[in-house]
């Protein structure tokens, strides 16, 4: 049956992910990257397409809103403003409107978090770049074989699966595990 079938793709999946022991590394490090830039006084951008923009926005709005407790808000963006996407769009092409965001609020020591389950985004690759020429750490949550970015992030964390919905499960699950990390660290009464 094709329900249990999700399911047990879902979890085969999430078990290839964290027998990897590599994978918790590059997790504690795109962690302790993006912490890094909150302290220097920097913020988290981030950007993806389609269900990757919406993980990108569930990012941001655990930081900027609340996660498990009351905080203060932590500087984060996503790019999803619909007026700016689609005057970029119009004005200079679809794979510009991440680039054009990150060249108007990146600065260096920010960290892009990069979302792209093919890891061939174009919008993505763009925007990739710029943060590199600005001097951001650019953190990469890609699938499949992790495409292009790959080799242009700084922290790649790819979820090895040929389909896009299981990739994205797993996205899910670190995006929460990254505001955890962040929150661990700066707001250590949380989880005391």
């Amino acid at each position: 049956m094709y329900i249990a079938d999700s399911l047990n793709q879902s979890l085969e999946t999430l078990t290839t992910f964290i027998n990897n022991s590599e994978n918790i590394q590059l997790i504690d490090q795109a962690t302790k990257t993006m912490v890094s830039s909150i302290k220097a006084g920097g913020r988290i951008l981030s950007c993806g397409n389609g269900g990757s923009m919406c993980d990108s926005m569930h990012f941001v709005e655990e930081l900027t809103g609340r996660y498990r407790k009351d905080r203060d808000p932590i500087a984060a963006m996503s790019m999803g403003d619909p007026s700016h996407i689609t005057c970029v769009a119009n004005d200079y092409g679809y794979e510009y409107i991440f680039e054009r965001h990150v060249r108007a609020w990146g600065r260096k020591g920010d960290t892009l978090l990069a979302i792209s389950t093919s890891g061939n985004s174009k919008n993505v690759i763009l925007a990739t770049e710029e943060a590199k020429k600005i001097g951001m750490n650019v953190v990469g949550l890609l699938g499949k074989t992790g495409g292009e970015l790959k080799d242009m992030v700084d922290v790649p964390i790819i979820v090895d699966s040929p389909i896009t919905d299981r990739i994205q499960e797993v996205h899910i699950k670190l995006i929460h595990i990254f505001i955890e990390g962040i929150e661990r660290e700066l707001y250590p009464e949380h989880y005391a």
